[in-house]
């Protein structure tokens, strides 16, 4: 039996039979009474459990039959798309009701958390730095949050509110020369270069002994070409902290860079001494030993590069060159095919 047919009134107008539109009318009552239903406590901490154990697709489908326009199906569906690392669509649904949820409330807390940390992940720095300041307000230990925190203020050029932020992240104090020190190195890694020498320069008016700052010195030195400061402040470095292994190949390279393989080599030599498991040294002395005409030991160092590090673009492509120097020229092709294979990766 079909459904029954519809027919016209006298003015026209479309009417359903008895059993359709009582079908009908069924249908729109639970519609409506869906789309209007407000969440209780129990549904919501079952649906933010369901997000949490990174059911977002279950979530989500528990999600459907409420009104979206309800500040905590709004919330709840901005912390779904948050935790499958959609922020652009979290920053959108969590923007109109993070305001209309109630102050203080863990919901409110949570939707604001995840806003500011949404919102410098898309890199909108300045707009995320008022929901991470909230987020401090009730999380003062949280490490994770004020090392995000730190970073926006650096990005936006408020050095001094950052560095009071990276302290808790490093359990250090704002004004002990560590802070100073861990905030440049967190300006360097943004390639804020002179804010981060001027943090490093204060850090050892603060505690001249203080290790570490003068390496990074000369680092920024050494990345710029300025050789004979770098050679300065890594010498200075080992002096208050010899058994520093990265500021002894700090020096061997700038002597490398220096065409003065004899005084590279012991730098070099010393630095695996305190480290032997680091590429980086092998590398250089590899280039040092090829420049003395000493193949064996150049491909020595080059092979424990390589050992120590598989991915290292730069030790295949030394190796492969040395090799085809040597007339060893299928050995070499496959180092090349390496070298190339690896151009372009991060950090090689």
């Amino acid at each position: 039996m079909g459904l029954p047919r519809t027919r016209k009134s006298s003015g026209g107008h479309l009417l359903c039979g008895s059993l359709l539109c009582g079908y009908l009318l069924a249908a729109f009552v639970l519609n409506a009474a869906a789309q209007t239903r407000v969440f209780d406590a129990d549904e919501v901490a079952a649906v933010r459990q369901l997000i949490h154990a990174g059911q977002i697709a279950q979530a989500e489908a528990r999600l459907k039959p409420f009104d979206p326009s309800e500040p905590l199906v709004g919330y709840l569906r901005g912390l779904a798309r948050y935790h499958a690392d959609d922020h652009l669509t979290a920053i959108e649904l969590l923007l109109p009701v993070a305001p209309r949820l109630k102050g203080g409330s863990l919901e409110r807390r949570e939707a604001e958390q995840v806003l500011g940390l949404s919102l410098y992940g898309a890199g909108r720095l300045p707009e995320s730095l008022p929901y991470l300041e909230a987020t401090r307000a009730w999380a003062p230990e949280n490490i994770e949050l004020h090392y995000f925190l730190g970073l926006a203020y650096l990005q936006t050029g408020k050095i001094d509110k950052a560095r009071g932020a990276l302290a808790v992240t490093f359990g250090l104090r704002p004004e002990e020369a560590g802070a100073y020190l861990m905030t440049a190195q967190m300006l360097i890694r943004l390639n804020l270069v002179e804010a981060a020498a001027e943090e490093l320069t204060r850090a050892l008016q603060k505690d001249p002994a203080l290790p570490n700052a003068r390496f990074l010195l000369g680092q920024m030195a050494l990345f710029r070409g300025r050789l004979d400061e770098s050679e300065k402040w890594s010498r200075a470095e080992l002096q208050v902290n010899p058994g520093n292994a990265m500021a002894w190949q700090q020096l061997g390279d700038v002597f490398i860079r220096k065409t003065q393989w004899d005084d590279a080599i012991p730098m070099l030599q010393r630095s695996l001494w305190i480290n032997p498991f680091y590429s980086g040294p092998y590398i250089l002395l590899g280039q040092a030993y090829v420049k003395k005409g000493q193949p064996a030991m150049a491909e020595g160092m080059l092979r424990r590069a390589i050992q120590y590090d598989p991915n290292n673009r730069t030790a295949h492509y030394v190796l492969a060159t040395l090799l085809q120097q040597l007339g060893r020229h299928a050995e070499a092709k496959a180092e090349f095919a390496i070298a190339e294979k690896l151009q372009g990766q991060p950090g090689r």
